[in-house]
Protein backbone atom coordinates (compact mmCIF):
# COMPACT_ATOMS: atom_id res chain seq x y z
CA UNK A 1 0.00 0.00 0.00
CA UNK A 2 1.22 3.47 -0.85
CA UNK A 3 -0.12 6.87 0.07
CA UNK A 4 0.99 10.40 -0.64
CA UNK A 5 0.75 13.67 1.24
CA UNK A 6 0.82 17.20 -0.14
CA UNK A 7 0.45 20.76 1.04
CA UNK A 8 -0.69 23.44 -1.37
CA UNK A 9 1.07 26.50 0.08
CA UNK A 10 4.25 27.67 -1.65
CA UNK A 11 3.19 25.76 -4.77
CA UNK A 12 1.74 27.16 -7.94
CA UNK A 13 -1.34 25.46 -9.34
CA UNK A 14 0.90 24.07 -12.10
CA UNK A 15 3.33 22.55 -9.59
CA UNK A 16 0.54 21.16 -7.41
CA UNK A 17 -1.48 19.47 -10.15
CA UNK A 18 1.64 18.29 -12.00
CA UNK A 19 2.89 16.48 -8.88
CA UNK A 20 -0.44 14.70 -8.46
CA UNK A 21 -0.62 13.77 -12.13
CA UNK A 22 3.01 12.64 -12.36
CA UNK A 23 2.52 10.34 -9.36
CA UNK A 24 -0.78 8.98 -10.71
CA UNK A 25 -2.66 9.80 -7.50
CA UNK A 26 -6.12 8.20 -7.56
CA UNK A 27 -7.81 10.58 -5.15
CA UNK A 28 -7.08 13.54 -2.94
CA UNK A 29 -8.25 13.18 0.64
CA UNK A 30 -8.69 16.65 2.09
CA UNK A 31 -7.85 16.62 5.81
CA UNK A 32 -8.25 20.36 6.38
CA UNK A 33 -10.59 21.86 8.93
CA UNK A 34 -11.28 24.91 6.75
CA UNK A 35 -11.64 24.17 3.04
CA UNK A 36 -13.12 27.48 1.88
CA UNK A 37 -10.65 30.14 3.04
CA UNK A 38 -9.94 32.90 0.55
CA UNK A 39 -6.26 32.21 1.23
CA UNK A 40 -6.66 28.72 -0.24
CA UNK A 41 -6.75 30.07 -3.82
CA UNK A 42 -6.97 27.14 -6.25
CA UNK A 43 -7.35 24.72 -3.31
CA UNK A 44 -10.81 25.85 -2.17
CA UNK A 45 -13.02 22.77 -1.82
CA UNK A 46 -15.45 23.32 -4.70
CA UNK A 47 -12.77 24.53 -7.11
CA UNK A 48 -10.32 21.80 -6.13
CA UNK A 49 -12.76 18.98 -6.85
CA UNK A 50 -13.35 20.39 -10.32
CA UNK A 51 -9.66 21.00 -11.09
CA UNK A 52 -8.65 17.52 -9.90
CA UNK A 53 -11.23 15.82 -12.09
CA UNK A 54 -10.51 17.94 -15.17
CA UNK A 55 -6.72 18.20 -14.96
CA UNK A 56 -5.72 14.91 -13.33
CA UNK A 57 -8.71 12.57 -13.59
CA UNK A 58 -8.42 12.35 -9.82
CA UNK A 59 -11.25 12.06 -7.30
CA UNK A 60 -11.69 14.37 -4.33
CA UNK A 61 -13.05 13.59 -0.87
CA UNK A 62 -13.08 15.68 2.30
CA UNK A 63 -12.91 13.71 5.55
CA UNK A 64 -13.53 15.91 8.58
CA UNK A 65 -12.58 13.11 10.99
CA UNK A 66 -9.00 13.53 9.74
CA UNK A 67 -8.91 17.22 10.63
CA UNK A 68 -8.03 18.73 14.00
CA UNK A 69 -10.60 20.57 16.07
CA UNK A 70 -10.73 24.35 15.80
CA UNK A 71 -9.62 24.97 19.41
CA UNK A 72 -6.69 22.58 18.97
CA UNK A 73 -5.57 24.17 15.70
CA UNK A 74 -6.04 27.71 17.02
CA UNK A 75 -3.95 26.93 20.12
CA UNK A 76 -1.11 25.69 17.94
CA UNK A 77 -1.31 28.55 15.43
CA UNK A 78 -1.37 31.10 18.26
CA UNK A 79 1.65 29.40 19.87
CA UNK A 80 -0.31 28.59 23.02
CA UNK A 81 0.91 24.98 22.65
CA UNK A 82 4.03 23.46 21.11
CA UNK A 83 4.15 21.19 18.08
CA UNK A 84 4.75 18.22 20.40
CA UNK A 85 1.66 19.05 22.46
CA UNK A 86 -0.42 19.60 19.33
CA UNK A 87 0.77 16.27 17.88
CA UNK A 88 -0.11 14.43 21.12
CA UNK A 89 -3.57 16.04 21.22
CA UNK A 90 -4.19 15.22 17.56
CA UNK A 91 -3.09 11.59 17.95
CA UNK A 92 -5.44 11.26 20.94
CA UNK A 93 -8.21 12.76 18.83
CA UNK A 94 -7.63 10.15 16.11
CA UNK A 95 -7.81 7.43 18.77
CA UNK A 96 -11.10 8.86 20.11
CA UNK A 97 -12.52 9.09 16.60
CA UNK A 98 -11.39 5.52 15.91
CA UNK A 99 -10.28 6.53 12.41
CA UNK A 100 -8.62 3.20 11.70
CA UNK A 101 -12.11 1.69 11.67
CA UNK A 102 -14.02 4.51 9.98
CA UNK A 103 -11.62 5.35 7.13
CA UNK A 104 -11.76 3.06 4.11
CA UNK A 105 -8.31 1.64 3.29
CA UNK A 106 -9.14 1.86 -0.39
CA UNK A 107 -9.34 5.64 -0.09
CA UNK A 108 -5.86 5.83 1.38
CA UNK A 109 -4.23 3.36 -1.02
CA UNK A 110 -2.76 5.47 -3.82
CA UNK A 111 -4.56 8.47 -2.33
CA UNK A 112 -3.01 11.74 -1.27
CA UNK A 113 -3.67 13.44 2.07
CA UNK A 114 -4.01 17.19 1.50
CA UNK A 115 -3.59 20.11 3.86
CA UNK A 116 -2.11 23.57 3.63
CA UNK A 117 1.33 23.18 5.25
CA UNK A 118 4.17 23.24 2.74
CA UNK A 119 6.34 20.66 4.52
CA UNK A 120 5.07 17.51 6.28
CA UNK A 121 7.36 17.72 9.31
CA UNK A 122 4.96 19.74 11.45
CA UNK A 123 1.73 18.88 9.73
CA UNK A 124 -1.14 16.66 10.78
CA UNK A 125 -1.36 14.95 7.36
CA UNK A 126 1.90 13.14 8.21
CA UNK A 127 0.47 12.17 11.61
CA UNK A 128 -2.62 10.72 9.91
CA UNK A 129 -0.57 8.63 7.48
CA UNK A 130 1.77 7.33 10.19
CA UNK A 131 -1.10 6.61 12.58
CA UNK A 132 -3.03 4.58 10.00
CA UNK A 133 0.11 2.69 9.01
CA UNK A 134 0.63 1.61 12.64
CA UNK A 135 -3.02 0.92 13.46
CA UNK A 136 -3.69 -1.06 10.31
CA UNK A 137 -0.45 -2.98 10.82
CA UNK A 138 0.38 -2.17 7.22
CA UNK A 139 3.71 -1.09 5.92
CA UNK A 140 2.25 1.89 4.10
CA UNK A 141 4.82 3.58 1.91
CA UNK A 142 4.34 7.29 2.63
CA UNK A 143 5.53 9.68 -0.08
CA UNK A 144 5.51 13.41 0.68
CA UNK A 145 5.05 15.46 -2.49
Amino acid sequence: MQTFTIGFTQKTAEQFFSLLKKNKVSRVIDVRLNTTSQLAGFAKKNDLGYFLKELCQTDYVHIMDLAPTKPMLDAYKNKAITWESYADKFINLMVQRNIERTVDRNLIDNGCLLCSEHQPHQCHRRLVAEYLSKRWDENIKIVHL
